[in-house]
């Protein structure tokens, strides 16, 4: 069993995105797997038609581990959704993200520069939303994947007034 409290800070009580997000990343998923599937059958099918010749000991190996590899893939798609977090505190904001190589980034309010929200087609008709926080850094990925679209509207209201404040007092 993985334990997140080796990199978790004390007191934290995390709030997770919303589990329609699962649905989003299994579709998603899904549709890329399918699409890699068809790439890599594409030879095959030219194998099997006479075209072009693979050697059995590369074709059969390769696409068991592209299928196996793509089943784990998805199937771990929901406890990754839920291992996602963020916690606001009073000078910044915590994300929490990964299962095996887990990764919590702290977002101080006076590094931002703004927040965005953006929804994709999918997104929109699931009622959720990403929300991206910018910083002066380029390497910072503070993003909250799967939020509701109310609370991507109070977070980036929150933490935009939050950055401003801070801003100012500099």
């Amino acid at each position: 069993m993985l334990h997140s409290e080796a990199i978790d800070p004390d007191g934290v009580e995390w709030t997770r995105v919303d589990e329609k997000y699962i649905t989003v990343k299994l579709i998603t998923g899904i549709t890329g797997w399918a699409i890699t599937l068809l790439i890599v059958l594409a030879p095959l099918v030219f194998d099997a038609l006479g075209w072009w010749t693979i050697p059995g000991w590369l074709k059969w190996p390769v696409l068991a581990v592209l299928v196996v590899w793509g089943i784990v893939d998805i199937l771990l798609i929901p406890r990754r959704v839920r291992a996602i977090g963020y916690f606001e505190r009073g000078d910044d904001l915590l994300i929490r993200k990964g299962l095996l190589w887990q990764r919590v980034v702290v977002v101080p309010y006076g590094r931002l520069q703004y927040v965005d929200i953006e929804a994709g087609p999918l997104m929109r008709k699931l009622g959720i939303c990403t929300v991206q926080l910018k910083t002066a850094s380029a390497a910072t990925d503070a993003t909250i994947p799967g939020a509701l679209r109310s609370e991507g509207a109070r977070l980036r209201d929150e933490l935009s007034a939050r950055g401003q404040a801070r801003l100012a007092g500099l």
